[in-house]
């Protein structure tokens, strides 16, 4: 007889989300859902909105993210009324972003992501959380981790007026330049993050590299998947989370694409599936050809290991050591294997911190002239950055009056839907049988999106239409009487009980 196993919730992650695994009559996967059952309607409530707003609407899509958003929205009002920021507010964007991505991937590492390694894949649920990883590397470790986040945040707040929601980013600029005082304090932060970034790259080779059993994780072909990679790059294709061009890499590692980002709508396509309220993307001149990998596949993915496949290298010198290093580890380019995430996004780390002291050392910083005024009739804008996550785009219409006709925003977690549920799948099918299965088991299935991580709460947005509703009715006995169904045509069915 065939049986269901629910995961619900799935845990460590931004969002909620759950995972359905359907067994056969023999005890084996027949198919393995992620399954997004939230909808929230940002698109769409957008509608009508002044563009200016966005920057602050959009951050409260997401509280672990809300820097990404806003600085995405910040560069589409820079193209939507045609001006470009000057050199001292582009300084400010991308040394608050910057320690943005610094902070958010350390959040990752010792608190989501980090505990299936540090303590354990199959160690108790109780343990596996950021307090094991604290009882593993020590109390003073757990210190400066949570210390370091805070000093990050505090630079956040400092320029950005807020850390979680942020007031800076304006069409042409920010909302005001740096005082002597800041910069100093910025500079001295930067400093802390790049010790620290150091730090966390000792901690993942001795808690993680030098453990054969957790290269061996990484290096399954349960965890790997030959697909297409997508990341923004500088004019020496090096990675950058701010600006750039956004290059594609081929399963084998060639360049198959570059393009700029207002391009993005020839290399880009989204499709539905009716078992989530995620959308999934994939490379419009490939074409969906289903959740498969391979060249023939439009199926890419982003985050940090796709962007380190995507560039040809770090542009700062730490992190260029750190990346060589990498990959000599794992075989050369392109990396496929999932769980090689957690590594790319610690030398990711290093980059960010690295850059954010380049930056507060730039000599621009210290100009006042932070702001061009828009004149501009507004039509059309495009903002793309690297989030955390992986490649960010927010794409506005508005009438001549600025106000938004239809807002696109798509999210790293989008572009990596695809990728993530193939990752279950396969998991599901090397690790899951009948009968008795492990805590640690499913765990380890979790693994395979939380490499990802993923943000269920920015990836689920409403296509035009109703949001498909079930009510049951039931007696006093607890059987069900009768159904009413809302169906996506918004169509109410009614049917009497099984």
């Amino acid at each position: 007889m065939s049986r269901r196993i629910s995961i619900d919730p799935v845990t460590r992650l931004e969002g909620h989300g759950r995972i359905e695994i359907f067994l056969d009559d023999h005890g084996e996967v027949e198919r393995a859902y992620l399954q997004v059952p939230e909808l929230r309607g940002f698109e769409t409530f957008c509608q009508g909105r002044p563009a200016e707003d966005m920057p602050q609407l959009t951050s409260r899509i997401c509280g672990v993210c809300p820097m990404a958003h806003h600085m995405a929205s910040a560069k589409a009002l820079d193209d939507l009324f045609q001006v470009e920021p000057p050199p001292a507010a582009r300084a400010i964007r991308e040394l608050v972003y910057n320690a943005f991505v610094t902070e958010d991937h350390a959040l990752h590492f010792y608190f989501l992501g980090g505990p299936d390694f540090v303590v354990g894949p199959s160690a108790p649920p109780a343990e596996r959380n950021v307090l094991g990883v604290i009882a593993k590397v020590g109390v003073e470790v757990g210190r400066k981790v949570i210390a370091m986040r805070a000093r990050l945040r505090e630079v956040m707040a400092l320029a950005g007026g807020k850390a979680v929601h942020p007031v800076l980013g304006l069409p042409g600029g920010v909302s005001r330049p740096l005082k002597p005082e800041e910069r100093d304090e910025c500079r001295k932060v930067a400093d802390e993050a790049v010790d620290f970034a150091c730090f966390t790259l000792e901690t993942f080779h001795k808690l993680v590299l030098e453990r054969s059993d957790y290269l061996e994780l990484i290096l399954s072909d349960a965890f790997t998947h030959r697909t297409y990679y997508m990341g923004l790059v500088d004019e020496n294709n090096c990675v950058n989370f701010y600006d750039g061009r956004l290059r594609v890499a081929a399963p084998d590692g060639s360049e198959y694409a570059k393009f700029a980002p207002n391009q993005f709508l020839d290399y880009v396509a989204e499709r539905v599936e009716p078992w989530t309220y995620m959308k999934f993307c994939y490379l419009k001149p490939v074409g969906w050809q289903g959740f498969r990998e391979g060249p023939e596949s439009g199926v890419y993915c982003v985050a940090p290991l796709a962007r380190l496949n995507a560039a040809e290298g770090m542009a700062t010198p730490l992190a260029r050591d750190a990346y060589d290093a990498y990959f000599a580890k794992l075989g050369g380019k392109p990396v496929h294997h999932t769980l090689a995430n957690h590594w790319a996004r610690v030398v990711e780390l290093l980059y960010a911190a690295e850059r954010m002291r380049e930056v507060a050392n730039a000599p621009e910083l210290a100009d006042t002239h932070v702001r061009n005024l828009p004149s501009a009739v507004p039509r059309e804008g495009i903002g793309v950055v690297e989030a955390p996550r992986g490649t960010l785009f927010h794409h506005y219409s508005t009438d001549e009056k600025g106000l938004i006709r239809q807002a696109d925003l798509i999210v790293a977690t989008q572009n990596n839907a695809a990728r993530i549920a193939m990752s279950v799948e396969k998991v599901a099918r090397q690790f899951v049988t009948g009968g008795d299965i492990p805590e640690g088991v499913l765990n380890t299935v979790e693994m395979a999106f939380r490499a990802y991580d993923p943000c269920f709460g920015c990836a689920t947005h409403a296509l035009p239409g109703s949001m498909p509703l079930i009510i049951q009715v039931r007696g006093s006995d607890g059987g069900i009487r009768s159904v009413l169904e809302r169906g996506a045509d918004g169509a109410i069915r009614k049917r009497s009980g099984p």
